[in-house]
């Protein structure tokens, strides 16, 4: 699996408490990145119902976060016996970023130390992000006139593989937390500076009333 030693942003598994997370950040993709991670076009009600229908009991799914605690990047690792199928989205902004790609690390990882091994991807010939992913981490890859597929097989896990697991989780952990705080205090410093806008109109309004009488009087 060659994808490289290079540093990836913090990822977290996901679960049902991020469901509603899940559907702002698909609804926020465009209708044609829709269709390059879907492989076909679907709308909103068809994507609603996949996010809905997602098993976290039984899938592995792992998102990256911004500073707004909003999710910028959902892998869904759909599981079948040995064998896993990686699918993934970026947000607009955040792509060339390494989003993806430390995503699909993640999930590699996970596949490695949950017995799952083969990984394989299913998506059309034209997407280009996928497409890159799949080559730089050494998957075997099948193109036909449209679509590909990408299969890599997975080694088992280590005791490396199970620290790795375990650091980047609490790593993703702490940054979230860390986030947490400071859109915390953004948002109290917003609310304060709100608050004494409104406090110092009626001081100014009263100011201005004050200074006009005062030119009538001269």
């Amino acid at each position: 699996m060659n994808d490289g030693n290079v540093k990836t942003l913090p990822v977290l598994p996901l679960g049902e408490a991020n469901r509603e997370a899940m559907r702002r950040h698909f609804l926020g993709l465009e209708a044609e990145d829709l269709r390059l991670r879907f492989a076909h076009a679907i709308g909103e009600a068809t994507l609603l119902r996949y996010v809905d229908a997602i098993d976290f009991g039984r899938d592995a799914v792992f998102g990256v976060f911004d500073g707004e605690l909003e999710l910028v990047g959902v892998a869904h690792l759909a599981l079948s016996g040995p064998e896993a199928e990686f699918g993934v989205s970026v947000s607009p902004g955040h792509r060339g970023k390494g989003v993806g790609t430390a995503l699909y690390r993640r999930a590699c990882e996970y596949c490695r130390n949950h017995g799952i091994r083969a990984l394989f991807v299913h998506c059309l010939k034209e997407n280009a992000p996928m497409m890159r992913i799949a080559r730089k981490a050494g998957m075997q890859i099948v193109l036909d006139a449209v679509e590909a597929e990408a299969h890599l097989r997975v080694p088992p896990g280590d005791g490396l593989s199970l620290a790795g697991e375990m650091i980047g989780d609490r790593v993703g952990l702490l940054d979230l937390a860390l986030k947490s705080q400071l859109l915390a205090a953004r948002t109290v410093g917003e609310a304060l500076a709100s608050a004494a806008q409104a406090l110092a109109r009626p001081l100014q309004q009263e100011q201005r009333r004050q200074a006009e009488e005062d030119k009538e009087a001269a």
